[in-house]
């Protein structure tokens, strides 16, 4: 079994621009390799907007170096970027945006949402890239809720949704460049899961509501757990109906070095990327 390096729980949020309070509940500066490939995750809401015909959220932004990925829970966000992509995504849909050599986007309420208000409520991941895939074109995947295939939790307690990575001859619709896991889903009251997690890979559990116990543990609403990368094995049972978040990957083991928006391998590498940004080599955005 994994064992336990750290459970903590989420801070006080502050707003990302004005659309989004937001949560991290992890980092790579506060726990370094321990959480690779993974590098930060921000949970924003739940939290209920008034309709608004102005739309809110977060401007135009570079990044460089790693991959975004928003899963949208409540409420509808509105994506543009400097690829010419675009899009919309709605509860269980996915964003998983490589940015990778350097991109321009910016994130709102859709207009629908703006208009008619409501509870917003989503996780955004950063995932790194490895040394060889920092410097690709950027692409931007859209996953639909209906392209996520679910797995059953067994004696019918609730159910699994697999984004990435493959479990019980299923394989996720996200397109991933290091080997990674990653479900969300519910689990009824009593219900246990066993993710199959691999000896070596970072493990983290993110509980957005309800009440579980994790090799052990015990969990509260909006806590997360790290595991060793030691070991294998991770069993989760819960205690009330609960909704989870799993993450496990093979970690990179590469040097981060990390400037706001943007995450490579060294000082130098991110002096290029300001300076690329500064001179308009990420491209140009078409606002929303």
């Amino acid at each position: 079994m994994k064992e336990v390096l750290s459970i903590f729980s989420a801070p006080h949020p502050l707003w990302v621009g004005d659309g989004f309070p937001a949560k991290t509940l992890f980092s790579y500066q506060s726990h370094g390799q321990s959480i690779s490939p993974f590098l930060l995750l921000d949970y924003a809401g739940p939290m209920k907007f008034s309709p608004s015909d102005r739309l809110r959220g977060v401007g135009e932004h570079p990044h460089r170096g790693f991959e975004t990925v928003t899963l949208a829970y409540q409420g509808e966000l509105a994506h543009k970027d400097s690829t010419g992509e675009e899009g919309l995504i709605g509860p269980g849909d996915v964003q998983w945006m490589t940015a990778a050599s350097g991109i321009l986007h910016e994130e709102f309420h859709s207009p629908a949402f703006s208009r008619s208000g409501g509870t917003l409520e989503m996780v955004q991941l950063w995932v790194n890239l490895p040394k060889s895939h920092k410097m690709d074109p950027p692409k931007y995947q859209t996953i639909t809720a209906e392209q996520i295939p679910h797995i059953a939790v067994p004696d019918g307690r609730g159910y699994m949704r697999l984004i990435a990575g493959e479990m019980a001859g299923l394989s996720g619709p996200a397109a991933t460049h290091t080997p990674m896991l990653m479900m969300d889903g519910t689990l009824k009251a009593s219900g246990r899961f066993s993710p199959p997690v691999i000896e070596g890979w970072s493990a983290i559990v993110v509980v957005r509501s309800g009440q579980v116990r994790a090799n052990g543990r015990l969990l509260a609403a909006g806590q997360t757990v790290i595991f060793s990368q030691r070991g294998g094995g991770l069993e989760l049972e819960a205690l009330q109906d609960s909704e989870l978040l799993v993450l496990s990957g093979e970690p990179i083991n590469e040097p981060v070095v990390g400037y706001g928006p943007f995450v490579m391998n060294s000082e130098g590498e991110i002096k290029q990327a300001i300076t690329d940004f500064q001179t308009g080599k990420f491209g140009i955005l078409g606002h929303i």
